[in-house]
């Protein structure tokens, strides 16, 4: 994948809460290698970053726009911005839920197992539980996070890694 330039509006969306929101015009969203995921880096007016790209479950994209990147470029709610990113060879560690951290620590042979998969599953793991529209859902997930590890499962099953997963306002 080349690198990739559009210019487009910081948005506000229903599933980020307060977040500010950055949508791929389809165009720029075909030109990812993956219908899921896709970490990428690249600059925000001119300011770098690295992040992960969420399908939005329309056939696009999108990030949540972080406070320290919005004041280094520049940019707020309602601000068109220049976008220019291309994929990056390695993987963020995602952000791990705090029930899904406790499990990990109490349960050191699953906590060897998620320290031994890829930072890619890791995160379809940390989405499938964040998939979960239903507190209760969510907290059966992480639940179950350490026994699945552990009977062999390096990712999640029945998981549809295109849909869009962002239940909860990310801090």
């Amino acid at each position: 994948m080349s690198e990739t330039r559009f210019t487009t509006t910081l948005s506000r969306s229903e599933e980020t809460g307060s977040g500010v929101l950055l949508t791929l015009p389809s165009e720029a969203s075909a030109k990812l290698p993956s219908r899921g995921t896709a970490m990428v880096e690249g600059t925000l007016n001119g300011r770098p970053f690295r992040g992960v790209l969420e399908p939005d479950g329309k056939g696009s994209h999108w990030f949540v726009v972080n406070a320290a990147l919005l004041e280094a470029a520049r940019a707020e709610l309602g601000d068109s911005v220049v976008l220019v990113f291309g994929p990056s060879k390695e993987w963020l560690e995602p952000k791990v839920p705090a029930g899904l951290m406790d499990s990990l620590i109490l349960d050191p042979e699953a906590q060897a197992i998620w320290s031994d998969i890829t930072p890619s599953a890791r995160w379809d793991w940390v989405r499938w539980i964040g998939s979960a529209k239903q507190a209760e859902t969510r907290q059966r997930r992480v639940e179950s996070v350490c026994s699945r590890l552990k009977s062999g499962k390096r990712r999640p099953c029945c998981f549809d890694r295109n849909q869009c997963t962002l239940t909860e306002p990310e801090k």
